[in-house]
């Protein structure tokens, strides 16, 4: 299998992402990126009250052209293709009838939002999480305890319950649940039964509350007491995962007609983006990955015996395998960085788009080449504020908060404003408590006694913004090194892809030989890193305040 190739395939919130990658050398052959047409409309969202559904569809279609354009940018590589494995953002799961179709695929239900994925971002269940959370703490063991101690809105129970609860007609048809990282596997290798499919190790022990300890999934007399309309669901889904060094299955003839692949081929268990994308950022013990996007997912890995039997408190889980087999895979995580700058972004665009725009010719043009450039304008003269000279600081929770002690209550706050705040004043502060919500992460990894050596940047913003990490480092006081993949969750996927067909033994090998490196590192600065110091300490009595 010297010649191999392998296909990793990302989906992240907005599109597709996939890349075509050599398993001797890590080379990217080639790569797509396919946004999700009904997503990218606005359809089925309501940010008003944080719902955010993407349809099976958008998925579908992307996946074949995003696979189709790598393929077609290399006549003859299909050929060498001999595995696939998919990533996902999570959790992001639907309901599906007895035979594991999603509902948004079948009649009446195709324009119905609840019978859609609802994406991870979305935060229509924060009353149930906190049901969750309340029964969790007075049952006779804790289900959450091994993932933080707090279950989330984000997560796939608090998900499921909510639609089950408000959309009569979706509940009487649902007959189980499938996360978006199982359901592509399933759909490749024609596997889709839920209780035959093979469950990702990763999206189960992080937000499903399963674990071995307890037998798999927590028992069904703790989901009816929830909610009755719970009742069932637990023998209708699962009680072993994998993980994905290991083959789902089978590429199917269909599938491999569609993409223009031979059938047979390998399909790996699929994991959520960040723990992939770790992976391709060549994660080891000792390492603290950020895959920086919409939002930031912070992941290491741990050797079992020295982790011991520590729960660590207010994170996203800690689960064997998870990441790289043999390790427990921790995570953590802000619910919001990119998005706090695309917030702020609109709020500026308003006067932008009503007023100005007008004015001009071609309204649209000037739109969108004012827009582009609005950021990147901003990031260069915040970052020629030094730090603290303003008496701005804000909190980053403007989608609530992940990571630590999960709350999607909460919301963000700027405070200091004066009449000279000026509006890269304003972005500067924005940045800089992304980067608080960061170091709040960190240090409680560190109070828990999990050494942090390095920490590695991954995702666009890593890439393109050298601003926002050159504030990270100074404000962690650690430095900052930025993968050189430019989509490092295809292509941790791709590696995945190279395990689970067999072309290397072990994930830590394909890391070590697929892995592409890094593209620069980013020293902090002491005096500003004192300087923050201070702002951190004035961020975390601020978020004190409104967590009251």
């Amino acid at each position: 299998m010297n010649n191999a190739l392998v296909i990793g395939l990302d989906y992240g919130t907005d599109s597709c992402r996939a890349v075509l990658v050599d398993t001797a050398t890590g080379e990217e052959i080639a790569s797509s990126v396919q946004y999700y047409p009904r997503w990218a409309a606005g359809a089925y969202c309501d940010p008003e009250s944080n719902r955010y559904r993407q349809h099976p569809l958008d998925y579908i279609d992307t996946l074949e052209a995003s696979v189709k354009e790598v393929l077609g940018k290399c006549p003859g590589a299909a050929a060498r293709v001999v595995g696939i494995a998919i990533d996902t953002t999570g959790s992001t799961p639907v309901l599906t009838n007895e035979n594991g179709a999603p509902l948004a695929l079948l009649p009446p239900f195709e324009e119905n939002p609840n019978a859609m994925f609802v994406l991870w971002k979305d935060h229509t269940a924060v009353r149930e999480a906190a049901e969750i959370n309340e029964l969790a703490r007075q049952w006779h063991t804790d289900y959450t305890a091994y993932e933080g101690g707090v279950y989330s809105s984000e997560w796939v129970w608090a998900k499921m319950l909510r639609v089950l609860r408000v959309d009569k007609q979706v509940r009487e048809s649902a007959r189980s649940w499938v996360e978006h990282c199982d359901w592509i596997p399933a759909l490749l290798t024609g596997n889709e039964h839920p209780t035959r499919l093979k469950r990702s190790r990763c999206a189960a022990g992080h937000k499903a509350m399963w674990h071995a300890k307890w037998g798999g999934l927590p028992p069904e007399e703790f989901f009816v007491a929830i909610d009755p309309l719970l009742a069932g669901f637990r023998e209708r889904l699962f009680t072993d995962t994998f993980t994905s060094d290991r083959p789902a299955g089978q590429l199917t003839r269909e599938w491999g007609a569609r993409l223009g692949l031979a059938p047979g081929i390998v399909v790996a268990v699929g994991a959520f983006d960040c723990h992939m994308g770790a992976v391709g950022a060549q994660i080891k013990p000792g390492v603290f990955v950020r895959v920086i996007g919409t939002s930031t997912c912070d992941v290491m890995v741990v050797d079992p015996q020295e982790l011991g039997d520590k729960l660590i408190p207010g994170i996203c889980g800690q689960v064997d395998g998870s990441v790289i087999p043999g390790m427990i895979g921790l995570e953590a995580g802000q619910s919001a960085f990119g998005d706090v700058y695309a917030w702020f972004k609109r709020v500026l665009a308003w006067p932008i788009e009503q007023l100005a725009a007008p004015l001009v010719e071609n309204k649209a043009a000037f739109v969108e080449e004012t827009l582009d450039r609005l950021i990147p304008a901003l990031s260069e003269a915040a970052a020629k504020i030094p730090p603290g000279a303003s008496s701005l600081v804000a909190t980053d929770w403007m989608n609530g908060r992940r990571t630590p002690d999960a709350n999607q209550l909460l919301k963000g706050t700027i405070a200091g404003i004066t009449l000279a705040s000026s509006a890269p004043a304003l972005f500067r502060a924005l940045v800089e408590a992304t980067a608080f919500g960061s170091r709040a992460i960190v240090e409680r990894f560190l109070e828990n006694g999990i050494r942090i050596n390095e920490v590695t940047g991954i995702g666009g913003i890593a890439l393109k913004s050298p601003f926002v990490m050159q504030t990270l480092a100074d404000v962690l006081g650690m430095p900052v090194q930025v993968s050189r993949a430019g989509q490092a969750c295809a292509v941790g996927a791709a590696m995945f892809a190279a395990v689970a067909a067999g072309v290397h033994p072990t994930v830590e090998q394909a890391r070590d030989v697929m892995g592409q490196g890094f593209a620069r590192v980013y020293t902090p600065d002491p005096a500003a890193h004192a300087i923050y110091t201070r702002l951190y300490y004035q961020y975390r009595a601020i978020g004190q305040a409104v967590n009251l």
